[in-house]
């Protein structure tokens, strides 16, 4: 599998919109209160490993983006994998590069690093997407946001 396929990842993994908090650490433990998980991974695991990665250093990647994601893989199986859309109530200070608060966490659970990577990669493109930075801004729900991703890979590959 070259190519994630990203609108699979956010269907499973879903979007949250309004989610508070004035830490990373209260966002993930009210986000991994309301998201759906596989059997044997439990929102706490999820809380702990989040808290834990943003410890060693922010996720927060620009533009008011950040990628949060733990050390070490949580998802046992390919179809556990997701990655969560999350809109924050309020920005957040993350110590990003540009300075930016984060509005939109972009939350990657996944199974293994190589995963992880593909996944970084067709993300990257798709921020410097106009038509999705836009969805983003917009706070577009999961379904309008796999359409326009969908679109728009369907526009690259061509």
């Amino acid at each position: 599998m070259d190519k994630m396929d990203i609108t699979d990842l956010v269907m499973r993994g879903g979007v949250f919109d309004n989610i508070t908090g004035r830490t990373p650490d209260e966002i993930y433990k009210n986000l991994t209160s309301v998201m759906s998980l596989p059997e044997g991974v439990t929102a706490e695991q999820v809380c702990k490993a989040l808290c834990d990665r943003e410890a060693v250093l922010s996720t927060a990647v620009g533009n008011g983006y950040a990628l949060p994601h733990a050390r070490a893989p949580l998802m046992k199986s390919e179809n556990d994998q997701r990655i969560c859309v999350v809109y924050l109530n309020e920005p957040l200070e993350m110590k990003a590069p540009d300075d930016k608060p984060v509005t939109t966490m972009f939350v990657l659970l996944t199974q293994n690093s190589q995963v992880h990577l593909k996944i970084l990669a067709s993300l990257a493109n798709l921020f410097r997407c106009e038509e999705f930075k836009k969805a983003i801004d917009d706070k577009v729900d999961v379904y309008t946001l796999c359409n326009i991703i969908h679109e728009i890979e369907k526009k690259e590959d061509n």
